[in-house]
């Protein structure tokens, strides 16, 4: 792993947190859900984040593994490099981060991931990582908007919150609401569905959920097999049983960005 030994991962401020996360994360946008958030730090420099907090959806995410109680789980919302940090660092920082939930928090028992296979990538870092593949879908949630801007359906359903309410929301930021429903409302301000897949990720920080998973473990042949591959925003073709490294950074961040100091303040879990 060389350099990457050298990167620090501890707790840092929602604040500074989303700083970064919208600096550099292909997105641009941060997830207003997370409730753990991680800097990663080389000599005093932080040039990541990761952030992670409660799914948008617990009915249906909780029983992938039987018995799971809400405060049991937590779902990885972002994961963000500068390219300046060393190279396969992602690998590095989530089995940091992994370790410190483990202590801080014993009741986690699983962690769970998507991977964007539509604009990013087939979560190549998450297999590197000791992660399972347990789901590759069709994602039909993702829209381009008139403006160019991809935003997810869901936050415009009526019944949506998650932080998406007032007047700096998306929902406000294009006219949105009222009960019309978000398929109605895409089509109406002519919004173009992005084609790909979304893939999901679990990994067990209690091995005993393993034995509670009430969803099958898929292969990761399975990937190039339903052609959802993809890197850096670009499908990839190759065969199934090609030796080339798995080992890529596709979620990491691509463009430089200005860094945040060791020594500034830092509050876990603060909310701006």
């Amino acid at each position: 792993m060389g350099e990457a030994k050298r990167l620090i991962v501890k707790p840092i401020s929602a604040k500074d947190a989303r700083k970064i996360v919208r600096a550099i994360h292909y997105s641009g946008k941060v997830d207003t859900r997370s409730q753990l958030h991680f800097g990663i730090f080389l000599d005093g420099k932080c040039g990541g984040a990761i952030q992670l907090g409660p799914p948008i959806d617990k009915q249906r995410v909780l029983p992938t593994v039987k018995g799971t109680q809400w405060h049991e789980m937590l779902d990885l919302h972002r994961l963000a490099l500068a390219d300046w940090l060393p190279r396969n660092g992602e690998s590095r920082c989530i089995s940091v981060m992994m370790k410190l939930i483990r202590e801080t928090y014993p009741q986690i028992q699983w962690v769970q991931s998507y991977a964007d296979a539509t604009q990013c990538g087939d979560g190549s870092i998450y297999r590197a990582s000791g992660f399972h593949l347990i789901g590759i879908n069709e994602n039909k949630s993702m829209f381009r908007m008139p403006d160019g801007q991809v935003c997810c359906k869901i936050v415009f359903e009526p019944g949506f919150a998650g932080g998406n309410a007032g007047p700096g929301s998306i929902k406000a930021q294009y006219g949105a609401g009222g009960s019309e429903t978000a398929g109605v409302f895409l089509k109406r301000i002519g919004a173009e569905q992005l084609v790909g897949f979304q893939l999901r990720y679990i990994y067990f920080l209690d091995p005993t959920a393993r034995e509670r998973l009430t969803v099958p473990i898929l292969p990761f042949s399975e990937i190039d097999r339903r052609g959802a591959g993809m890197y850096r925003g670009k499908t990839r073709v190759r065969s199934v049983d090609s030796d080339t490294s798995a080992n890529h950074a596709e979620e990491g961040g691509a463009i430089p960005t200005r860094t945040l100091s060791e020594s500034s303040p830092h509050i876990s879990n603060a909310e701006e």
